[in-house]
């Protein structure tokens, strides 16, 4: 199995691009049914969801807007159980279909804390797409609408996913060696 080094750790290869893209189309077309007439707002919540809000893009073929929102929660390879809003919002999500994007979901903290945000300036429908979910690890009780893959408690990085600011370029989805 192919591996790489990020920073000084060995990471193997977990999720294939070929994989990652089938099941972004899917979500896709998801969306593209559901969303047909509504003209949603995509929120993707930066850095990590980079790589898959643009892709999703790509295969959303509906009439829609996408603006972005950045939040800080980890410190090298695991939560620091806090989120912080760093960069805001431009756009007025009052009465806006919302559906926020995200890379990863574990604890659900980060997430919760958007979703309250969100809740706060009247939108008509907030819904989440993230592409990874450690079901193990949520702590919060969300509705998660568009869910690429569930995965165990392993620590990744590739497609937007970082290990201290690195690894984020990498097509593929990779995991921590020997987990």
């Amino acid at each position: 199995m192919e591996s790489i080094k990020v920073r000084d750790k060995e990471f193997e290869v977990y999720l294939k691009d070929s994989d990652i893209q089938q099941r972004v189309a899917t979500i896709a077309e998801e969306i593209n049914k559901e969303y047909k007439s509504k003209n949603p707002l995509f929120i993707g919540i930066l850095n990590g969801s980079f790589m898959f809000a643009s892709d999703l893009m790509k295969t959303v073929n509906i009439p829609s807007e996408i603006a972005f929102i950045r939040m800080s929660s980890y410190k090298g390879m695991s939560s620091s159980g806090a989120a912080k809003q760093v960069l805001g919002l431009q756009e007025n999500v009052f009465g806006r279909h919302l559906i926020l994007i995200e890379d990863i979901i574990d604890t659900g903290i980060t997430m919760a804390q958007v979703i309250n945000f969100f809740q706060e300036r009247g939108p008509k429908s907030i819904k989440v797409a993230t592409l990874l979910l450690k079901p193990e690890k949520l702590e919060k009780n969300l509705k998660l609408d568009f869910v690429g893959f569930e995965i165990p408690e392993k620590f990744v990085v590739g497609y937007g996913l970082d290990y201290d600011g690195h690894g984020r370029n990498l097509k593929d989805i990779y995991q921590l060696k020997g987990e």
